[in-house]
């Protein structure tokens, strides 16, 4: 396929995903009427249409949506070869995308990533900030932190440790509402969780059938968000403890009660093995999650 096509499969999958020419075009910097000129190009192509109007925008048709996985693994093989020729044997440059969850994302990563950004100034990082486990093996990411153990074959995987959870609440919350003693003095509080059960939650209470989480006052699906109500005096609220022994104006409760732990995987498709960029990065990623994660509690895993 010619550069141009992959520009048009390019267009496609952004008018897909916005549902209109005009989202599709502020979205890769192009001008709507060229945004319309590469449908239109890969419609000559099909024989068919791939949009129609409705009230809502351009809806797929069917022989749209069969084209979409498609499209979107073209995506990702030519990103990473984009990745690919951005590197040099010689010296350790290029790009390199990681995948990880929002909170590993937003609060751990860059932490870790700065000090190897100025040892290797010709290095570039693309950063896929999503729960959802990133394809390696179709390259959509070089390098993944993952919460669930990796299960692909031909990747090099590394299981970090396990992140321990903790109970916190600001210091002003405690003082009005006193400490909890135990998991179920937290029904007495307000307190911060989940909208919706999540899988990995359910998982992880499975292990614990004794234990029953309180009806949240503040719920969230988002972690990140039930990490600032935690931070700014919402209630009592569950996060990585490195995450909340970290903050000054937090508290822990219930220290030693909470038993539940997040395993950590690193994982990257095997033959980056020998890339220089992805090498040194998983290696700076093992090392930097390790020091995040080791606690006193966690010393020995």
């Amino acid at each position: 396929m010619d550069t141009q096509s992959w520009d048009y499969y390019r267009t496609f999958l952004a008018v897909l995903e916005s549902g209109s020419l005009s989202g599709a075009a502020r979205r890769l910097g192009l001008t709507q009427p060229t945004v319309g000129r590469h449908i239109e190009a890969l419609e000559r192509d099909a024989g068919q249409q791939l949009f129609t109007r409705s009230q809502r925008g351009l809806e797929p048709t069917d022989t749209a949506r069969t084209m979409k996985p498609l499209a979107e693994a073209m995506a990702a093989s030519a990103d990473a070869m984009r990745r690919a020729s951005s590197e040099t044997r010689d010296e350790v440059s290029g790009s390199v995308r990681i995948s990880a969850s929002d909170v590993i994302a937003v609060e751990v990563l860059p932490g870790i990533l700065a000090p190897v950004m100025a040892a290797y100034p010709r290095l570039e990082f693309e950063l896929s900030v999503s729960d959802a486990l990133e394809d390696l093996l179709n390259r959509k990411a070089d390098i993944a932190l993952r919460l669930v153990e990796p299960t692909q074959a031909a990747l090099v995987v590394r299981h970090v440790g396990k992140i321990p959870i903790g109970c916190f609440a600001r210091k002003e919350v405690i003082a009005r509402f006193g400490a909890p003693q135990t998991i179920n003095d937290l029904k007495t509080v307000p307190t911060i969780g989940f909208d919706r059960e999540l899988a990995y939650v359910r998982d992880m209470m499975e292990g614990f059938p004794e234990l029953a989480l309180p009806d949240f006052s503040f719920r969230s699906d988002s972690n990140l968000a039930q990490l600032a109500a935690i931070r700014t005096g919402c209630g009592f609220g569950f996060c990585q403890h490195p995450l909340g022994e970290r903050d000054p104006a937090l508290i822990e409760v219930l220290h030693g009660q909470i038993p539940f732990q997040l395993p950590l995987w690193i994982a990257m498709h095997e033959d980056l093995r020998r890339s220089p960029r992805c090498r040194v990065v998983f290696d700076a990623l093992v090392k930097g999650m390790s020091a995040y994660i080791r606690t006193p509690e966690t010393a020995g895993d």
